[in-house]
Formats: structure tokens, C-alpha cells, sequence
């Protein structure tokens, strides 16, 4: 590999660009940061993420999206670590969206490597390679050093931002680093060696969030700030009905709003077509600031069409869906013989679960900035999905994607929303038509009543037992809304595909086991939400395994661990695989069940609920203790998490990534439902669509446990045993189940539950 050029000359935000090409080589290429930043005395960039300025501070660009999981300072930790350089020393900065066109084959490939932000998969795919990009870093520094004392690389060691001589002397970083930035990187194949376990300083220590003071001081910056001059703000009245078009607008009072610029129409997708756009037709009201926008677009006069799925209604759809428990199933999974094993059966439990619809109710709602260019782009918005955002503006464009600037700000949560781009559709859509740079901003209102939300569906679930009350079938129906419904790119998945987990436990540990699916219509779009596939199935499964236990007079959780049996790897085929492990998941389920003193005697009106779950490669059980009045009040005395996540990165990213999910999941347990009434959804805004506030809020407790398998993320992985464990827990305090979510008032009313 040739010698990479001196870059002392370049912008202190230069960056050497290192990415792995489609064959897994290493590409060379100057990059720039974003137009319009200042120049100042040169650092000098080593790789794609580093840069040693003069003064010895070490500057490490973040790839991911920072949705509040953590990866802002997670990622930057493994190339620290490497690097070996102190934590202190260290400076983040958000990278922008990084892309180059590829030759061969013929395409683009990434700068930094995956930067989005879905399926918890930052860590897991930057566990080897933002750690090698550290090492490699190192590797200059060391033949930098060699050079100068002219002694053989392999005699020398680094300590905390020097490279250190067997003599005693050491030479820092930063008088290394101009000569070392005119080195060739390693060949792929002689990559440097990565640190030992024990040899960590950086990875596996409690750190804070890099940004803390600034988040809690209202310093950061998340994509609802985003301003650029001349840009005007945008709000969109969209059609309340999926599918449906404007049919006429009068705008004069609009227009006359002080500071209202612009009226433009945005049109709806194509009935049918897939949804890898806007969501819907709309007015957008373009204005000097937000609150004229608003108060523009409310004088709208709007009459709008009304399309055959305006009749839907949550009733029609429970209504559909119980029929279609009866219909043909499409099987995901069949072992052994659930029929016969049924008919030998001494006894057969029979359960259905009902789970909502829900909204992903990000505290920040969606916003987009962009200036369009005729050939090229600049975009500031919170996203989950850049690299979609940019083939998204260049469809819909036809500006190169090379030409597409993508800045990333913090971002105000993601939780599978912003996977989608709609937003971005419609700021491109404001923006041709207006023929300005534009920020087009959604209210909370907007938010809640256009959004991909989580499928509906019921599980129907069957059990058999022999004489000696061992489960011998079990048998998983579900009747749900599709989540491929007019998802781009999914048009060849399977039908069942987000809706039923066939390998997940107890698959693989009952000798005759089925997984079906029945679809059912519904014209609301469907996406994916916090742990998609584990929250929309964990409930369901986890509170019938307590109901088998019921009937077989076993205690739940010995029947788990039962079932489980000695620690081994079944396939798993879903995300978070090839393998799930039965003892990692035994043993959050024990850790859980130790720590909340299971088995203790309670008084009356208390009881203790455990539930566990395998979700994106990760382990994590939740116990809960509640306690239910005579009136149907319920609290949650006590909660305790138990987390399997293999090796841990930052355990105080970590420990706060099970809170903020466990909080999360009660939240979503107790009230959150959306509703459609006549093809509308019902609910607007935080008083219909209830979050947990503050002070019902419990203490969680988390168990992390050590692990010396890989990492996977933890961003989704505290939330699927949530409802479980609390449903359970109601159930051993009262008697009572609860088969429906959220549970609502359903302790108030007995006769509400089913």
C-alpha cells in the first residue's frame, strides 16, 4: 500500500478516511468535515475516527446515531482502549454520514462502517473493527517511534498516549503523530494484534455519557434545533385518513397568518404501493418560525377524501382477528406430533393474549432540514437510518449520493420509528415544491396520529400435559396484522415475519412444538417497535409458561429451568442468533429470582412475578413484587433485572439501558393502547396515551452479569420480560389474570379482564 500523503496541512477537522471496501481490504481517502467549519492549527488523523492535536488531546469521531443508547460514547471507548491512550484525553465528535463511491464492485461503500441505529447492533458490529482501528492507529505510533530511536518495533510498548522505550524514555503522541500520519497502514493481512481481557483499562469501566453536562444543561444539540439561514419552517396538515387525498383546500386565511411565506400540496403514496416514502397526502404551511406555521396551518379550510379503509375500527379488527384464530395457519415451525400428543393428553391448557397497537411516542417527534441544491443536498434530522435517508433523497432527487451531505445530531429517542424516513420524504417533497430550503417539524399531535405502529394481534396458546404434569405439546397460534404490510423490501419475507418467533423458548425444549400464523387485513402501517419480535411475543409466552405451571403444580420458575434443561445452544434463526443458549438464559432467570428473594411469604395483596426472554443475542429477566389493594390499586413495590449482554463495554451505559427499558415496558404494561375509531386514530397526545410518570415510577435494581461471550447491544433487551413478569406478579397477588394489554383499569373492573 502506498504511503498515505502529509496531512498537516489540512482542516483540524480533516479526517483520514479508512473503511473497509465490499472485499474486505482497507480504502485511503481524504474527507473533510462539513462545509462552513473552522480551520485552526492542524491535528493529525490517524485512520477514519482519530485525530492528535498538537496539545496532546485525542479527538475520536462517534459513527453511530446517538439515540440515547449510548454509542456516542460506547464506540469511541473500543478505539480508545486500543489506541491506549486515558480516557480523559479524550474528545468525541459526532461524525456525519460518511459514504465514497466504490469501483469494484461497482457502488458505494461506507467511510466509518454501519451507522444507523437499529436491532441493538452498534456494539456487536464495532466490537472487532472500531477496536482494530485503535490498534492499527497504535501500530503507527509504535513504527513511528521505532524509527526515531531507531529501535526494533517489537521492543516497545505504549502507556497512556505515549510509546514507552525499554530504557525508560517515552515520546508522546502527539510529537509522533505528524510522522506516523504520512505512514501506510498495515496490510488486512498482518492486522495488528488486539489487547487481552486483563489488559483492559478503558472497556468494562463505568464511564458517563461523554455529553452528560451538556444534555442536562440544554447545551446539546439534537435535530429539532437544527437551523441553517434562509430556511423556513414547515408543518404539514396531513389527511386523518390512511390513504386518503386532499380533495380541496381553501388556504386564503392561512396566507394571511403574519409571517406564513408559502402554502404548497404534497401528495399521498399510491394506494397499495409500498410505503418507502411520505405516509400521507398533505398541506404543508411554510412559514418564518413555528409558531406562525402552526398557527397558519390551523386557518386551513380542508376537505378531504375518504378511502375505503376509513371504516377500520380497533373493534373490527379484534373481530377479524378472532375469527382468523379458526382460519387456515401458514407454519413457521413444526417438531414432532402436537395433534397426537394432544389426544394423549391427561390434561390440555388453552390461553389468548391480546396485544395493542402501539405508538413509538419518541420524546423528540420527527424533524428534517434540508437544502436542496441542483446537485446536492445537506439534511440535518434525527435519524436511525442515514443510509436510507440518502437513497431516499437520491430517488427522489436524482442527486448523486456522494453529493448528499447527512449531518447526525443527538438524537431525542429512536425506538424503531426513525428507521423510517417519512419525514425525510416529506421535507424533500416541501423543499421541490417550495423551492427553498426548508425544516419541516411535527407536533406531538402529528407524532402520535402517523406513525409505523406495532402490529396488532392475539396469541393463542395450547399446552399438554401427561399424568405426571410434564408438557408434552405446546402449540403457538397468532392472528396478527402483518408487519411486512406494504414494507419496502420485505415483499419475499415470510408472512409471519415480526409476528412469531418460532425458535424462540420454549421451541427446542418441548418434544412436540408448533408456531402458525394467520394474517389479518388492517389498513393502519405497521413498524418496527422496541424489540419488535420479542415485546410483541414475550407477554404472551412468558404468562402462559405460568399458567402451564399452574396446571402441572410446578413452580414457575423450576419449570423454566426445567424445561431449559443443561446448558446448550439451540439454532435460532432470527435476529440475535445463530444460537440461543439455555443456560445464559437459565441464569438470568436464577439471578433474578435470588435477588428479589423469591419464594419468601408475602402478606396478602402481594406477589412476586419472574419472566425471562432471548432478544437480539442478549439475556435479560425481570422480577417484579407488587402490590394490589382491595380496590384494584396497584404498585410496583420492587423491581429487579437480571442482564446476559456477554462482554460489557460501559456498565454504566449498560445499567442505564435496562432502567430506561424497564421503565419503558412497565409504561407500555400499564397504559398504552392506540385506538381507531372509523379510520382514525383516537388518541393525540400524552393525556390519551399515558406514559408512566415520574412519581409512579419504581426503583429498578439491575444485575449485570459477567460473561465471557461477545457482546450484543442492551438497547432493546430490558424491555420484552417487562409484562410478563408484572402480569405474573398481579396473578400471585390477587388470583387474578391479566390476558390483555395494557392492563389498565382492569383491576378495577374484574369483569373487564378476560
Amino acid at each position: 500500500m502506498s504511503a498515505v500523503p502529509d496531512t498537516r496541512a489540512l482542516s483540524r477537522r480533516a479526517f483520514l478516511g479508512v473503511s473497509l471496501s465490499a472485499a474486505g481490504g482497507l480504502l485511503l481517502a481524504l474527507r473533510s468535515g462539513a462545509a462552513g467549519q473552522e480551520t485552526a492549527a492542524a491535528g493529525e488523523a490517524l485512520g477514519a475516527f482519530i485525530r492528535i492535536e498538537p496539545d496532546g488531546r485525542i479527538v475520536i469521531g462517534a459513527r453511530g446515531c446517538e439515540i440515547g443508547q449510548g454509542v456516542k460514547t460506547s464506540l469511541p471507548m473500543l478505539i480508545a482502549e486500543e489506541l491506549d491512550v486515558p480516557w480523559p484525553a479524550v474528545t468525541v465528535e459526532q461524525l456525519p454520514y460518511g459514504l465514497v463511491a466504490a469501483k469494484d464492485p461497482p457502488g458505494f461503500t461506507s467511510l466509518y462502517g454501519p451507522q444507523g441505529a437499529g436491532g441493538s447492533t452498534n456494539i456487536p458490529d464495532g466490537w472487532h473493527d472500531l477496536r482494530l482501528a485503535g490498534a492499527r492507529a497504535r501500530w503507527l505510533l509504535i513504527q513511528t517511534a521505532a524509527r526515531v530511536w531507531e529501535t526494533p518495533p517489537d521492543r516497545l510498548t505504549t502507556r497512556e498516549a505515549h510509546v514507552v522505550h525499554p530504557d525508560g524514555r517515552t515520546l508522546g503522541y502527539a510529537e509522533l503523530a505528524p510522522r506516523a500520519a504520512t505512514l501506510a497502514m498495515p496490510a488486512p493481512a498482518a492486522d495488528v494484534p488486539l489487547k487481552a481481557k486483563g489488559e483492559y483499562r478503558i472497556i468494562g469501566q463505568p464511564t458517563r455519557v461523554v455529553d452528560a453536562r451538556d444534555i442536562v444543561t440544554g447545551v446539546a444539540a439534537y435535530g429539532i434545533d437544527a437551523a441553517i439561514p434562509s430556511a423556513l419552517t414547515a408543518l404539514i396538515a396531513r389527511c386523518p385518513y390512511f390513504d386518503g387525498e386532499v380533495a380541496s383546500v381553501d388556504e386564503a386565511q392561512a396566507r394571511r397568518v403574519p409571517g406564513v411565506r408559502q402554502v404548497v400540496r404534497i401528495p399521498g403514496p399510491r394506494p397499495g404501493a409500498p410505503l418507502d416514502r411520505n405516509l400521507a397526502a398533505g398541506v404543508a404551511v411554510l412559514a418564518d418560525d413555528f409558531w406562525s406555521a402552526r398557527k397558519g396551518r390551523e386557518a386551513l379550510r380542508i376537505t378531504w377524501t375518504r378511502p375505503s379503509g376509513a371504516a377500520d375500527s380497533s373493534a373490527a379488527l379484534e373481530r377479524r382477528a378472532t375469527a382468523a384464530l379458526a382460519a387456515s395457519a401458514k407454519i413457521a415451525r413444526r417438531d414432532g406430533n402436537p395433534d397426537e400428543a394432544r389426544n394423549a393428553a391427561a390434561r390440555v391448557v388453552e390461553a389468548v393474549y391480546v396485544m395493542p397497537l402501539l405508538a413509538h411516542a419518541t420524546m423528540e417527534p420527527p424533524n428534517a432540514l434540508i437544502d436542496l441544491k441542483p446537485k446536492s443536498a445537506l439534511l440535518i434530522a434525527s435519524l436511525q437510518s442515514p443510509g436510507g435517508a440518502s437513497q431516499m433523497i437520491h430517488a427522489m432527487t436524482g442527486i448523486a449520493r456522494t453529493d448528499i451531505e447527512i449531518r447526525l445530531p443527538r438524537v431525542g429517542g429512536g425506538f424503531g420509528r426513525r428507521l423510517q424516513n417519512d419525514f425525510v420524504a416529506e421535507a424533500v417533497l416541501v423543499a421541490q415544491a417550495a423551492g427553498t430550503p426548508v425544516k419541516v417539524m411535527w407536533t406531538r399531535e402529528d407524532d402520535l396520529q402517523n406513525d409505523f405502529y406495532r402490529p396488532f394481534g392475539l396469541h393463542q396458546l395450547r399446552a399438554s400435559l401427561d399424568a405426571q404434569g410434564r408438557l408434552t405439546s405446546w402449540v403457538h397460534r397468532v392472528a396478527a396484522t402483518p408487519r411486512k404490510y406494504r414494507a419496502a423490501g420485505m415483499e419475499d419475507a415470510a408472512d409471519w415475519v415480526g409476528c412469531v418467533d418460532p425458535d424462540g423458548f420454549p421451541a427446542g425444549c418441548v418434544a412436540s412444538y408448533l408456531a402458525e400464523f394467520v394474517p389479518v387485513d388492517f389498513s393502519i402501517p405497521r413498524g418496527w417497535w422496541r424489540a419488535p419480535l420479542p415485546t410483541f411475543c414475550a407477554f404472551a409466552v412468558e404468562s402462559f409458561l405460568d399458567e402451564v405451571a399452574l396446571a402441572s403444580g410446578t413452580d414457575p420458575v423450576t419449570l423454566r429451568l426445567d424445561l431449559l434443561g443443561a446448558p446448550r445452544e439451540l439454532p435460532y434463526r432470527d435476529h440475535g442468533g445463530p444460537t440461543l443458549h439455555t443456560g445464559r438464559l437459565g441464569g438470568v432467570l436464577n439471578s433474578a429470582a435470588r435477588a428479589v428473594g423469591y419464594g419468601r411469604k408475602l402478606p396478602a395483596g402481594r406477589g412476586i412475578g419472574l419472566a425471562s426472554h432471548f432478544t437480539h443475542g442478549g439475556y435479560v429477566a425481570h422480577a417484579l413484587e407488587v402490590a394490589v389493594s382491595q380496590a384494584g390499586a396497584l404498585e410496583v413495590v420492587r423491581c429487579v433485572c437480571a442482564a446476559d449482554v456477554g462482554e460489557i463495554v460501559n456498565p454504566l451505559g449498560l445499567e442505564a439501558q435496562m432502567m430506561g427499558a424497564t421503565l419503558d415496558g412497565l409504561s407500555t404494561a400499564l397504559e398504552l393502547e392506540i385506538t381507531v375509531q372509523d379510520g382514525r386514530i383516537e388518541q393525540s397526545n400524552f393525556p390519551d396515551y399515558r406514559l408512566l410518570r415520574m412519581g409512579a415510577a419504581p426503583d429498578v435494581e439491575v444485575h449485570l452479569l459477567p460473561s465471557g461471550f461477545p457482546p450484543s447491544g442492551a438497547g432493546e433487551m430490558g424491555i420484552p420480560s417487562v409484562a410478563p413478569a408484572l402480569a405474573n406478579a398481579i396473578f400471585a397477588a390477587t388470583g387474578q389474570r391479566i390476558r390483555r394489554l395494557p392492563v389498565g383499569d382492569q383491576l378495577k373492573s374484574p369483569a373487564r379482564a378476560s
